[in-house]
């Protein structure tokens, strides 16, 4: 395991990212999601709490250009079950899920965002009743449009004190190269709370590019949630 801070501190622009764990006292599912930018139309955004989850919405509605990649549920809340993505498959995968149906066969059925020449990948989790949890990335192939890759990775009896990171972008470039290889293994071990956490993730991120951040942690015995947002438009 690799330290959360570092990995976001050594990182200008990762895009937007997901993290999946477990609590060091082994308690609580952990869960953080955030969102940069680096255009004016992608940084105008804040997380809103929903009934089921929580949803993007434009801090200034006037300067609002293009809401077709921006404004979607990052988070959704399905029986015991919580989804949490980069985009509208989040709707995608829970509407699967009340069907029946799998995390995977919901996300087979999507691919990267059309979003030429970065092709952004989407990056999509889950989260059971239990704790367990599965993690997405669907990206291009080196950049083909044309030709995409669809990767799962499920944690099945995960350890106290561990979780996994997932992201969007390698790092900041012009395309943004896509995020490469296995989820992150990295340490929960200096977070005793959700405030601890909530604040690790979000002072290590770029304080230029970013936007909003989601945290939840769920008591795996009560299925209790506690949640914060922390938006830098406020």
């Amino acid at each position: 395991m690799v330290s959360l801070e570092k990995e976001l501190q050594g990182n200008t622009y990762p895009g937007r990212g997901i993290v999946i764990g477990r609590s060091r006292d082994g308690k609580h599912a952990v869960i953080g999601y955030f969102i940069m930018g680096r255009s004016e139309n992608s940084r105008n955004r804040v997380f809103v709490k929903e009934p089921d989850g929580i949803r993007t919405e434009a801090f200034d509605p006037a300067k609002l250009t293009d809401p077709s990649l921006i404004i979607y549920h990052p988070v959704r809340v399905v029986g015991d079950t919580t989804v949490v993505t980069n985009g509208d498959q989040t709707d995608t995968v829970a509407d699967f899920l009340k069907e029946g149906k799998t995390f995977e066969e919901a996300l087979r059925t999507r691919t990267f965002e059309p979003d030429g020449p970065n092709w952004t990948p989407r990056i999509s989790g889950m989260v059971e009743k239990n704790g367990d949890y599965r993690l997405s990335i669907l990206k291009s192939a080196d950049g083909d449009e044309h030709s995409t890759r669809r990767y799962f990775f499920e944690y099945t009896a995960p350890r106290a004190g561990e979780a996994h990171f997932i992201h969007t972008y390698e790092h900041d470039g012009s395309p943004i190269p896509s995020f490469k290889g296995e989820p992150t293994a990295v340490s929960l071990e200096n977070y005793a709370c959700i405030n601890c956490f909530t604040n690790a993730l979000w002072d290590n991120l770029n304080a230029d590019n970013k936007v909003s951040l989601y945290t939840c942690f769920i008591d795996l015995e009560t299925g209790e949630r506690t949640e914060k947002i922390v938006n830098k438009n406020q």
